[in-house]
């Protein structure tokens, strides 16, 4: 797969609150090497969390071990394991030990199918629906560009995980909503996507 890399999103872009930074990152175009071979998906659903007044955030609390990447400063990857058997990706954003992130939560699958297609459903065949279900949700999207613990921390602007740049999309077309799956901070509407994208997780 060819791509322009002077498109790379650079730190400089991250390092933004993340309520700013969430619906920029809609349309952009999220890159992982599997192999040789890149899996590329447009994000088309995001959530912000900000640690210093959302007590959703994982840092809300301070720095433990599991959250410290979330303190560094924008650019990073902050991987999470929850459930006992997910993980979800974050983008690290804001200066360093602000403790801020927006988690990826919907991405359309462009490039990469079949490997997303094993990795999440062991299969190369699948119906419609069972297509439309392979990255509309946090975990289903890290299950599907095979993102687990060992991409937490990874640099944003590294060739093994980074995005790229594409059009904004137009504030027409982002819906704006209280996040989802959460008990605190629950009236803050810091979950934005693109509307009508069949790969949003909740409409």
């Amino acid at each position: 797969m060819q791509f322009d890399p002077s498109k790379k999103l650079t730190k400089q872009f991250y390092q933004i609150d993340a309520v700013k930074l969430a619906p920029k990152l809609l349309g952009k175009l999220f890159f992982r090497k599997v192999e040789s071979e890149y899996l590329i998906g447009k994000i088309v659903e995001v959530e912000a969390y900000r640690g210093r007044d959302d007590e959703a955030a994982h840092t809300f609390n301070g720095k433990t071990i599991r959250n410290e990447v979330m303190f560094k400063e924008g650019g990073y990857l902050y991987v999470y394991f929850t459930y006992g058997m997910h993980f979800c990706a974050n983008v690290v954003c804001g200066k360093a030990s602000e403790g801020a992130a927006v988690l990826i939560r919907g991405v359309e699958p462009l490039f990469g199918l079949e490997k997303m297609k094993l990795h999440r459903f062991d299969a190369r065949v699948l119906s419609d629906k069972e297509i439309i279900n392979l990255t509309n949700g946090p975990a289903k999207f890290c299950k599907a560009f095979s993102i687990t613990k060992k991409e937490n921390g990874i640099d944003l602007t590294s060739s093994e995980i980074f995005l790229l740049d594409s059009e904004d999309v137009s504030k027409k077309n982002i819906i704006v909503t209280q996040r989802i799956g959460i008990k605190k901070s629950v009236e803050l509407p810091w979950r934005f996507y693109i509307k009508d994208n069949p790969y949003v997780s909740k409409k």
